[in-house]
């Protein structure tokens, strides 16, 4: 059983369209994990029917869109079926000595009350369960009994899913990956806003660390796959994500060349990004760039910078993490697994030693026509390299 709750705020057409593209997702996923499946639809519910429901559920609970989802078992709406199917899912976790509480609901259903199924159905699991006792504020165990017109469901675990939008619902971001912690975080959760993504990396050459590229790499292939026992795709199961890496080493060898003062050169970089980013967004037929700025967190981020930043986009630039404090991105990084605790060397060796964190919009408008950025741009721009990742494999590389 598979809950989505937002979708309900959605106008009837507007929640439709969306339902179908979850059913499409979940679809997705579950093919690509070769688990045979078929659908049943009922308001406010949908229901995943296989042979392997322990598996279904592990994997739907990984899609975006779905709040929390149940194994359950499908009986009659009778009370006395609910009633046994419901001792019969007590028998092995209900245990003398424990406190339960049978959470009812009916739907469409006459013949009796949802209190009145709750205390039918309570007692026939008490009197099945010796020691057993009903506590419905603080209960040990409980029963999840919903009797509707098209039957009737017994389950007693929600598992928590993620929520948010259904993959697709509001069309594709490009979203700038680095090797850190902070981007594939900010790309996870445009993911989770519905959005569809294509990476972009900068690829510093000499002037990176050895590993960066290597890393941002892993980051992409983590957020097409998250491995576990399984190989259970937790976020975008059966989607291929395309990451476009760029030469931004000729940037660098510029700044170096004009002698562009030190303290600029960080707001250079990022403004390069977002100009490169702002072409190929059309490109890519997406309708913004992502980046994972923090407010303040580095000097690139200070606010007057973002403002000098941000004057370089030609498309809206979407910062998920803007009000984010830094523990919190690692936490949901740790969590949706692209958390890297062992980096290794993913230096940036143009990083001046006291940036600044006030940038002058015409001082550093001055230091880009010195250098010809457009030109530096439209370089980086022209062919990127193309990097595939569905379901946690590397698919080998080709030119955009």
């Amino acid at each position: 059983m598979v809950r989505y709750g937002e979708l309900f705020l959605k106008s009837e057409p507007v929640k439709r369209h969306f339902i179908g593209l979850l059913m499409r997702n979940i679809k997705k996923a579950l093919d690509s994990e070769g688990l045979p499946h078929k659908f049943d639809l009922f308001r406010g519910r949908m229901l995943v029917l296989g042979d392997e429901p322990e598996l279904i559920a592990a994997v739907v609970s990984r899609v975006f869109g779905v709040v929390d989802v149940s194994v359950c078992t499908r009986t009659s709406n009778l009370l006395d079926d609910l009633s046994s199917t419901a001792i019969e899912t007590a028998r092995g976790n209900l245990k003398s000595g424990m406190s339960f509480a049978i959470r009812a609901k009916r739907q469409g259903v006459s013949g009796y009350t949802s209190q009145q199924m709750g205390e039918v159905i309570g007692k026939a699991v008490a009197d099945h369960v010796a020691g057993s006792r009903v506590d419905l504020s603080h209960p040990d165990y409980e029963i999840f009994i919903e009797g509707r017109d098209v039957g009737g469901f017994v389950y007693d675990r929600r598992i928590e899913a993620h929520g948010g939008l259904p993959l697709g619902t509001q069309g594709r971001v490009c979203v700038l990956l680095s090797s850190g912690i902070d981007s594939p975080v900010a790309s996870w959760l445009a993911m989770k806003r519905g959005c569809e993504v294509t990476h972009l990396h900068m690829d510093g050459g000499r002037w990176a660390g050895p590993d960066v590229k290597e890393a941002a790499v892993e980051n992409h292939r983590r957020l097409s796959l998250v491995e576990n026992h399984r190989r259970l795709s937790l976020w975008s199961r059966g989607f291929s994500l395309p990451l476009l890496v760029m030469n931004s080493a000729p940037l660098y060898d510029a700044m170096e060349e004009h002698r562009i003062p030190p303290r600029n050169r960080c707001v250079i970089c990022k403004r390069f990004m977002i100009r490169a980013g702002s072409i190929l967004v059309p490109r890519q037929h997406a309708l913004a760039l992502v980046t994972g700025d923090s407010l303040g967190q580095v000097a690139s981020q200070t606010l007057s910078n973002v403002v000098v930043i941000s004057d370089a986009a030609g498309v809206p630039v979407l910062r998920p993490l803007i009000t984010y404090d830094k523990q919190e991105t690692i936490d949901i990084a740790r969590r949706i697994g692209t958390f890297d605790a062992h980096p290794k060397d993913l230096a940036c060796r143009a990083v001046p030693r006291m940036p600044t964190t006030a940038a002058i919009l015409e001082e550093i408008k001055e230091c880009e026509s010195e250098m010809d950025i457009d030109s530096i741009v439209a370089a980086a721009v022209k062919e990127p390299e193309v990097i595939l990742a569905k379901d946690g494999i590397v698919i080998p590389k080709k030119k955009a």
